[in-house]
């Protein structure tokens, strides 16, 4: 008996009508969290976005914890499966990927607002998604340097000594312009400034000087 109705409980998660509903939520508390933050987001406003109750939102996710969390899964991956990928691209593409992301953040306002707003709240210990950006930019921060190291290879570099401080560069590039970009978007075209950035750390890795 138990597992029939474990059986029935799958199958009613993944109907159509409930996949469709989780994400109309998803895209809701993105957009309250990004404007508000975690702690004033409250789930009654996501929940009246979607014709709602409290009660119902919580049926779906659980708890305002893991609405967060998804949300914030969903807003990191959701490029690569535009694209038809699981993980960023290797080689040289790999900071074309990074590039081009910038350029399409720069058409997407909220997107962007809802990384800074999330990620800085992220610093404190007792955040719900500490954990989750702290693994987040050490898999990136390693992801960026492994890919350093096998271009070097390819290119006859010895001298690796830089590369991970050239991924961390990389990152906080990205994050910071963002952050300028979202206080003072006339003063700064995002994605020709992250292009000229990263370039710039690219270079000094790969073609470095005498």
């Amino acid at each position: 008996m138990t597992t029939a109705g474990t059986g029935h409980q799958q199958s009613a998660k993944n109907r159509p009508e409930t996949l469709e509903k989780r994400q109309a939520i998803l895209e809701a508390a993105t957009e309250v969290f990004g404007q508000k933050g975690y702690k004033n987001g409250s789930l009654a406003e996501i929940a009246q976005r979607v014709g709602l109750t409290r009660a119902g939102v919580l049926h779906h996710f659980g708890s305002k914890e893991n609405l967060l969390l998804e949300s914030v899964k969903i807003r990191d991956t959701s490029d690569l499966e535009e694209k038809g990928r699981a993980s960023m691209p290797s080689g040289r593409e790999q900071f074309d990927h990074l590039i081009d992301t910038a350029f399409r953040n720069a058409k997407r306002r909220g997107i962007v607002q809802t990384f800074v707003v999330m990620s800085s709240e992220a610093i404190t210990e007792d955040h719900p998604t500490h954990g989750y950006y702290e693994e987040r930019y050490q898999n990136l921060r390693l992801e960026i340097a492994t890919n350093f190291r096998e271009l070097c290879k390819e290119e006859g570099i010895e001298d690796t000594s830089t590369v991970d401080n050239a991924a961390a560069s990389i990152l906080a590039v990205m994050d910071g312009l963002q952050y300028q970009w979202l206080l003072e978007p006339e003063c700064l075209d995002l994605g020709e400034a992250t292009a000229f950035a990263i370039n710039a750390i690219v270079d000094s890795v790969l073609r470095p000087t005498s």
